[in-house]
């Protein structure tokens, strides 16, 4: 599989790490949109959200808890967490992951 995220995840490809355990990575993003830009990925390929299922969905809760963990020892009390579905929406790498987006104020989305 030609995934960049796949890559990174297995170490082929360098990232400045935040967080590793055997189930997520999370690394700063190389084009960041805010102070603070962190990606968390699973390192089991899902193409994007629309691949969770009841099987695998507890990886997804997993990357959740990083979050918390990620965003309290960075001291980030406000932050936005965002994943796109698809080209449309503006997903790029079709690896699931989340943007951890924080450190200035954001513009509303809702």
């Amino acid at each position: 599989m030609d995934c960049i995220f796949c890559k990174i995840a297995a170490g082929e490809i360098p990232s400045k790490k935040v967080y590793e355990d055997d189930l997520v990575l999370a690394f700063h993003d190389i084009q960041p949109a805010a102070p603070t830009h962190i990606l968390v990925i699973p390192k089991a390929h899902l193409s994007g959200c629309g691949d969770i299922t009841s099987e695998n969905s507890a990886v997804v809760a997993h990357i959740f808890e990083v979050i918390a963990k990620i965003t309290a020892e960075l001291g980030l009390a406000d932050y936005r967490v965002v994943t796109n579905k698809g080209e449309s929406a503006g997903q790029s790498v079709f690896h699931l992951h989340f943007h951890i987006l924080g450190g200035k104020t954001l513009k509303g989305m809702c």
